[in-house]
């Protein structure tokens, strides 16, 4: 499935969670899906993610455009560099 298909159905479900220090907090509880992150994304961060994201056995993907393209396809006037999706809530 395309990513950005993903990304808007998940947002229409509410199960969007933006920014990178609130995808950490949620990474701590382990409902996170997948994670999405802009291609330009500083090292540091990316590297501290996907550190945390295997710990947790979470999927990282990168998002083929900058964080101001991610922002546009979330529906933000801002720009949107990191963003994670919980898992269904049934």
């Amino acid at each position: 499935m395309d990513l950005n298909k993903i990304i808007k159905t998940a947002l229409k479900e509410g199960r969007v969670v933006m920014s990178y220090k609130n995808v950490l907090r949620e990474l701590k509880t382990k409902k996170i899906k997948v994670i999405i992150y802009a291609n330009n994304i500083p090292r540091e961060n990316l590297n501290n993610l996907i550190h945390n994201a295997e710990l947790t056995k979470t999927e990282v993907k990168e998002f083929p455009g900058d964080n101001v393209n991610l922002g546009l396809i979330c529906g933000k006037p801002f720009s949107v560099s990191v963003l994670a999706i919980k898992g269904s809530e049934k």
